[in-house]
């Protein structure tokens, strides 16, 4: 059995996050422009949110993660083992003349075994998902509850989303994305920092009153 952590499954797509490119990035501060995002943003009315980034170093989200990829290693572990048993019973047919009563007899064992591992297999994997999906869910609301909490205190009228991360030229990929991404320019009214402060709020993490940031090559999108 495979199961694919951290993202690699329908629910990601759901959440339009993309998880398999959360690799962490090393990150420039640039202090004035996170200092700025607060004042500009009420100014505007209007804000751009990372989701990305606030999924990345959300605390309670992560260490949910971390739990059930620890649990699917281990039932991995256990239906590999299973599956050696499984072998050895295999291996242990090849003994019995074939069509006598011993070897039809093990042979219907052998059958039932394989049976039995494969619904295993699958209703872990699908138990596995159904577990993702939720600790997606419970995520996705809080970054929700978080958005809206503090557009309501400040008086926003839209946040917008966006993805601040840096655009490699020598990878196609990144230079689609870049092309593709809806905010094409922010002037300081990423709410970003303190969406993930009210997010690890509970979880007893510090707030963090500047953001790392990241400035994009060439100039034409930033963070």
């Amino acid at each position: 059995m495979r199961i694919f952590l951290s993202g690699a499954t329908v629910v990601a797509s759901l959440l339009v996050i993309s998880p398999l490119a959360w690799a962490q990035a090393p990150a420039v501060s640039q202090p004035n422009q996170a200092a700025s995002a607060g004042a500009n943003a009420t100014r505007y009315g209007l804000a751009v949110v990372d989701v990305s980034y606030v999924f990345k170093n959300h605390q309670r989200f992560n260490a949910s993660m971390e739990k059930m990829k620890a649990d699917v290693e281990a039932a991995e572990t256990a239906l590999r083992n299973e599956r050696q048993e499984i072998a050895k019973m295999e291996e242990a047919l090849q003994q019995f003349q074939p069509g006598s009563p011993d070897y039809k007899r093990r042979d219907e064992q052998v059958t039932e075994a394989k049976a039995a591992f494969n619904l295993k297999a699958t209703k872990q994997r699908k138990d596995f998902l159904e577990r993702e999906a939720k600790i997606y869910y419970q995520a996705y609301l809080e970054v929700n509850d978080a958005v809206k909490y503090h557009a309501q205190r400040t008086n926003l009228g839209l946040v917008l989303r966006f993805n601040g991360d840096p655009v490699d030229p020598n990878v196609r990929e990144d230079v689609l994305r870049a092309i593709n991404k809806p905010v094409v320019f922010q002037n300081g009214i990423d709410i970003t920092p303190e969406v993930l402060a009210l997010v690890n709020r509970s979880a007893g993490a510090p707030g963090t009153a500047v953001r790392p940031t990241q400035q994009i090559p060439g100039g034409g999108l930033n963070r």
